[in-house]
């Protein structure tokens, strides 16, 4: 336990919670795993023991508990070996439902918060395009106000619980004219007329649901507008922080379940008269994977603490998931290499993790990208403020 950051309250929901994903979670996923389709009780489960609801009000059915709880919860699904349906859980809880804590007005609140904190509504976040990708400023999908009606016609891909959620988190240009500062936030039910969703076939998080989906001449009442109209790009960027956070915190949890498993396998493989782990190569090169994976881990627990205390940590958070993901990709990839053929194998776990990992560079924003908005901050000492509902 790392007694800076985590307490011994910390602790015992982490024991608890792997209890429950032994219990309730792991006997499913090769399921899941095949079929794509992640069965709805589930989420009922999740619901009933709170953990959708760590951060959120208690107003709400929220546990209103401290950011470390979200750390464990989101460290304890990357070692169940199924991105998928770690994606699945987080993309509802922290993607979805953190617009709807933040400019939701009090009817959804009461209507949709509630109800996802309890499991009994699924979400969605809809932002990145098929002609947009991380350029989140050349959105192409409007919402034009008639009335007390928004129409909103476009299209979004690559969005996780995109065919099977209940509401879809929205973004769309209502003052195209303006560029990226044009863009506002809509809530949007699933069955309205319109609204169509295309599930994606992925090379890795096979037990989520990917979605391309396309909007028709969809209305929706003036009142699903969420925060101010054409706030919505300040949103999403207040809002990213903590996804590439998350990102980044995935990335280092999912290295450390590869790792732990490959020392574990080298325990028992043996060469030459002897157990796979006392030839020094080999020993070596574990020891450089553990040291990058206790750096980083290191570096997202502080940047975590950093924004419990306030700090807007958009480039400490750009940088996590910059590094972390990359970080991943290196050590899963040298941990198959440690089993040599059955890493290869499907009934092992690195052939799976491989996949869901290459994700991490790519999704909640590319390296590319990333790159280059820490070199604005760096170089160009550009600064990046909370956007005020």
């Amino acid at each position: 336990m790392n007694s800076m950051y985590f307490t011994e309250e910390h602790e015992l929901f982490r024991k608890s919670f792997q209890e429950f994903l032994k219990k309730e979670v792991v006997p499913h996923i090769e399921k899941w795993e095949k079929t794509g389709t992640i069965e709805r009780f589930i989420w009922g489960k999740f619901g009933e023991m709170g953990y959708f609801g760590l951060g959120y009000p208690e107003k709400y059915g929220g546990l209103e508990v401290d950011l470390f709880y979200t750390v464990i919860f989101l460290e304890e699904l990357q070692k169940i070996n199924s991105g998928g349906f770690a994606a699945a859980m987080w993309a509802h809880s922290y993607l979805a439902m953190t617009h709807l804590n933040v400019e939701g007005s009090e009817e959804i609140k009461k209507n949709y918060l509630e109800p996802s904190i309890a499991g009994e509504k699924i979400g969605c976040l809809c932002i990145t395009e098929p002609f947009g990708g991380s350029d989140v400023a050349a959105m192409r999908t409007t919402a034009v106000k008639k009335g007390d009606k928004y129409v909103v016609n476009g299209s979004k891909t690559f969005i996780t619980n995109g065919v099977y959620s209940d509401y879809l988190v929205v973004a769309a240009k209502t003052s195209p004219d303006k560029g990226g500062k044009g863009m506002s936030i809509f809530l949007m039910d699933r069955d309205t007329p319109g609204i169509t969703a295309t599930k994606l076939d992925k090379l890795g998080w096979r037990a989520s649901d990917t979605a391309e989906i396309a909007f028709d001449n969809v209305e929706i009442p003036a009142s699903n507008l969420m925060g101010d109209e054409d706030k919505g790009f300040n949103y999403i960027m207040q809002h990213f922080a903590f996804e590439r956070l998350i990102m980044g915190v995935n990335a280092h949890a999912r290295a450390e379940f590869a790792l732990d498993y490959a020392i574990d396998y080298m325990g028992e493989r043996m060469a030459f008269g002897k157990t796979i782990d006392k030839f020094q190569a080999l020993r070596h090169n574990v020891a450089e994977m553990a040291s990058e994976v206790e750096m980083c881990k290191e570096f997202n627990y502080s940047i975590v603490k950093r924004m419990i205390d306030g700090v807007y940590v958009v480039k400490e958070a750009s940088m996590s998931k910059l590094l972390s993901t990359k970080m991943a990709d290196k050590v899963i990839y040298d941990c198959l290499q440690l089993l040599g053929g059955y890493g290869y194998m499907e009934e092992y776990p690195m052939a799976r993790l491989l996949r869901d990992s290459r994700l991490g560079p790519i999704g909640g924003g590319t390296s590319e990208i990333l790159r280059e908005i820490i070199a604005k901050m760096v170089i160009d000492k550009k600064e990046y403020k909370l956007a005020a509902k």
